[in-house]
């Protein structure tokens, strides 16, 4: 449940993630959003690989946009690989910064080997606004009939790291 966009790829090469850096603060600063480059010598990711879990630890380097205080943060987080495995909830935000996110990743792309998107708003493949709203208006009329369903559901909760848990049960 839910409109997020996930996304994951492969760099060309390390002049490639300068590129990236420079169009996401340019991004960040046109659209007024608060962001935050980093490099950490150790960190531990969850990622889906050969559609098994896996961790990843090692170094990352990156920035972090936060595109909605009702969206997830954007994290553009590369390993050592120059690998980046990541996703966005934009649902509770709205489809403008929904459009802004794809705006961004479609801007990076060329900077890929390949940058695989799997967008639940299916703006990314469509381009339609219409089927964008649809896919939104289907997540809150789902999340209103499971509300009505389980009156121990609520939601949405926001995590310290910025995730965004839908719905949750309580007794």
């Amino acid at each position: 449940m839910g409109v997020t966009i996930h996304f994951e790829g492969y760099l060309k090469s390390d002049n490639d993630f300068k590129d990236i850096m420079f169009k996401a603060k340019n991004f960040a600063l046109t659209n007024n959003l608060p962001y935050e480059s980093f490099s950490e010598q150790l960190k531990k990711l969850d990622r889906v690989r050969n559609e098994q879990d896996c961790i990843y630890e090692g170094s990352t380097k990156g920035i972090k946009i936060l595109p909605d205080e009702n969206s997830e943060p954007l994290w553009l987080e590369f390993d050592k690989e120059n690998y980046i495995q990541e996703y966005c909830k934009t649902q509770f935000a709205g489809i403008e910064v929904h459009l802004k996110i794809i705006a961004l990743l479609k801007e990076i792309q060329q900077h890929f080997i390949e940058l695989q998107v799997t967008d639940e708003g299916e703006y990314w493949d469509t381009n339609d606004k219409f089927l964008l709203q649809e896919c939104f208006n289907n997540y809150f009329d789902a999340a209103e009939k499971a509300i009505s369903e389980n009156q121990k559901l609520k939601g949405p909760f926001k995590l310290q790291d910025g995730r965004i848990i839908d719905l949750m049960e309580f007794e």
